[in-house]
């Protein structure tokens, strides 16, 4: 896997994403509830913080709890809620150890198919179905993993042309695009909560 990624808008931390499949599963578990740009900026940062050029499962998922928070915590943090996230980074490499022994690309790698590389994804502590979606869509997009019916499995994220998540992000103007449409999506909510209310 090397490829280039504009997500984290950061050229060392795009490397990093682009090289490293557990740096691209860890930003996408650390993007909820922060921009995306400072989520997939995060593995860069805790690779950095523990002194290494790459993030290793092993070595993570053997880390004191209290000194990985800590590593987390520390200002810039990493995240919104560093202390939780640092504890879900540690479940997932945790979990990549016992079933891949810690070789993240092992997820994807040599996959019959969509159906079965969405279930692999789901699998994994901290991923949802949107957020394997996403995630199996940025494979099929960006990272040239292609399985028969990876469109099909990633669901709307798989459209081609679409500008719905981090799938879709090749520089600032799609950042923006994609930006704009999660704005639509949240006022399309909002709206709809609204109407239900007025309706009970």
């Amino acid at each position: 896997m090397d490829v280039t990624l504009r997500l984290a808008q950061d050229p060392d931390a795009d490397r990093l994403l682009g090289r490293s499949p557990l740096a691209a599963l860890t930003g996408m578990l650390l993007d909820q509830q922060i921009p995306m740009e400072w989520a997939f900026k995060g593995p860069a940062t805790i690779a950095q913080r523990l002194g290494a050029d790459d993030l290793d499962a092993h070595e993570i998922a053997a880390y004191d709890p209290d000194a990985f928070a800590a590593l987390l915590s520390d200002k810039p943090a990493v995240h919104r809620y560093p202390g939780s996230m640092a504890g879900r980074i540690q479940q997932l490499c945790r979990y990549l150890v016992e079933h891949y022994d810690g070789d993240a690309e092992a997820v994807w790698r040599d996959v019959g198919d969509g159906g079965e590389l969405l279930k692999r994804l789901e699998d994994l502590p901290g991923f949802g179905r949107q957020k394997a979606q996403i995630f199996l869509a940025l494979l099929g997009k960006q990272l040239g993993v292609r399985p028969t019916g990876w469109r099909e499995a990633a669901g709307a994220y798989g459209e081609e042309g679409s500008f719905r998540s981090v799938a879709d992000i090749t520089g600032p103007e799609s950042l923006s695009e994609v930006r704009a449409h999660k704005q639509e999506m949240k006022a399309a909510a909002k709206a709809a909560k609204a109407a239900k209310k007025q309706g009970t």
